[in-house]
């Protein structure tokens, strides 16, 4: 009896020993490794396993495997889910400084301080006075006199009346309009309709077109030039083979009467002012004059403070969106102990007192000076608020102040913009880290995989050493039978 119970404790003996150098032998596991002993037992081998011993191997190597992956794995997720975490809150807070980013350049933008209105007074004849005027960044303010004694207008020439339908002759017609013509041939079966018709379709046409109006006498062909003014004016003559009828109806084309070209006529401050086009430009820096009526009317170009006041809210609104995200970010409930996951980040608390300091800031030698001054207030939960009739005030007595405190190079928009841009442009502070977190966790999924791999050897190898057991468990039975069945036969002669 001594013999068999001495089988049973080598049995117990092994399997201990078999069991804690495999758990001694792992130093880290996967998430994936309870995947592995699961796909081995669905294979029929582990469930095999413990025939000869009598032992619960599925259990025992999965258990094994668990425990060697539990630490490095969850390392592994804690650090995962954190760098995700914190790639998010960067990412929200780089889109929160893109916003506010888009409304500093327009504050700092000198096209939003050179936007000018211009309008001509009203006088006896029009509410607008003699026409309408735009401007350009580069006009200059100021009140002009303007008195238009002439309108510019294109040349009208008109043929006399023909029957309708009736052939006018053939030949050639040559039309030219300065420096270009063209040569139209005419057939002598050729109507005015089709002549008009012609005159329109031609490649080369110098800048005229044709038309036919039906009359109480008869069809008439009138040839008007594209443009105004006297440069553009046309000329008409028949080729010398030309019939009688086709070489009449040039020398009436060429003959405008009152309907001569002629160019618009003005003075400017009592300047005399010429322009071929009723858009004068050129006569005021930046202005172009639309004129519609003859007579006098005072033009006043003056500075639009709309872009400015639309600047300021736009600026605002931006500030108030990132400031509503970055509370959001670095929020804490009291009540869940729930935080925002860049509660306490360096790189957002940095931005934070950078950004209040730079707002808070007076700039020197302007008579706003400050952000405060100008209407623009800082509320308990970190939001501005705007004072329109503060700013409309400002803006009333003198843009250009409102301009310096933003736009001049100590101003405040300017000293917000290159702060933001540190932080937020594609080699700022913000790109920086994002890159260096995605950098992390691809090392962290490499990681994985070698947990991965590691854990599927040591499951195997744990197999290879229950399979040797077994089948030292299976000896060890069959001599302990033999054995036994001896001490019987030896007990019965006896």
């Amino acid at each position: 009896m001594s013999s068999i119970s001495s089988v049973g404790s080598s049995a117990s003996a092994i399997s201990n020993a078999i069991t804690g150098s495999s758990s001694a032998g792992s130093t880290a596991s996967s998430g994936g490794s309870g995947s592995e002993v699961a796909n081995i037992s669905g294979t029929g081998l582990l469930s095999t396993l413990g025939l000869g011993s009598g032992l619960d191997v599925s259990s025992i190597i999965s258990a094994l495997v668990s425990a060697s992956e539990a630490g490095p794995q969850q390392q592994i997720t804690n650090q995962t889910n954190s760098d995700n975490a914190q790639i998010a809150g960067l990412s929200a807070l780089s889109t929160a400084l893109t916003g506010l980013q888009t409304a500093l350049s327009e504050l700092t933008s000198s096209t939003t301080y050179q936007t000018y209105d211009a309008t001509f007074s009203a006088n006896s004849t029009s509410a607008s006075g003699v026409g309408t005027a735009t401007t350009l960044p580069d006009a200059s303010p100021g009140s002009y006199s303007i008195d238009v004694s002439q309108l510019a207008t294109a040349q009208t020439s008109i043929s006399s009346p023909v029957s309708s339908g009736a052939a006018v002759g053939g030949g050639s017609l040559d039309i030219t309009v300065g420096k270009n013509s063209m040569d139209l041939t005419v057939s002598s079966t050729d109507d005015l309709e089709t002549i008009a018709t012609n005159i329109n379709n031609a490649s080369d046409n110098p800048g005229v077109t044709a038309s036919v109006v039906a009359g109480n006498n008869g069809e008439q062909l009138v040839l008007t030039s594209t443009e105004t003014g006297t440069a553009n004016a046309f000329t008409v003559s028949a080729g010398s083979d030309s019939s009688s009828g086709l070489t009449a109806l040039a020398s009436q084309l060429n003959s405008p009467g009152t309907g001569a070209a002629q160019n618009a006529e003005l003075t400017v401050d009592g300047i005399p002012v010429t322009s071929a086009s009723n858009d004068v430009t050129g006569a005021l820096t930046g202005v172009t004059m639309d004129l519609t009526s003859t007579g006098s009317s005072t033009l006043t170009v003056a500075q639009s403070t709309t872009p400015i006041s639309t600047a300021v809210n736009d600026f605002v609104t931006a500030y108030n969106t990132y400031n509503s995200e970055v509370s959001e970010l670095a929020s804490y409930n009291t009540s869940t102990g729930q935080a925002g996951v860049l509660l306490g980040d360096p790189t957002l608390n940095s931005i934070q007192n950078q950004l209040s300091e730079v707002m808070s800031s007076t700039v020197k030698g302007n008579s706003i000076g400050s952000l405060a001054s100008l209407g623009i207030t800082r509320n308990s939960d970190g939001s501005l608020s705007l004072n329109t009739e503060t700013l409309d005030n400002a803006l009333s007595s003198s843009p250009s102040t409102v301009q310096n405190l933003f736009a001049s190079s100590n101003g405040i928009a300017t000293q917000l913009s290159g702060l933001v841009t540190n932080y937020n442009s594609s080699s700022g502070i913000l790109a920086t880290r994002i890159n260096d977190l995605n950098s992390d966790v691809s090392n962290l999924a490499t990681q994985q995989t070698a947990l991965n791999t590691r854990m599927a050897t040591y499951q195997q190898q744990l197999v290879k050493q229950y399979t040797s057991l077994d089948t030292l468990m299976s000896s060890l039975n069959n001599t302990s039978s033999y054995l036994t069945e001896l001490e019987k036969q030896s007990s019965s002669s006896s």
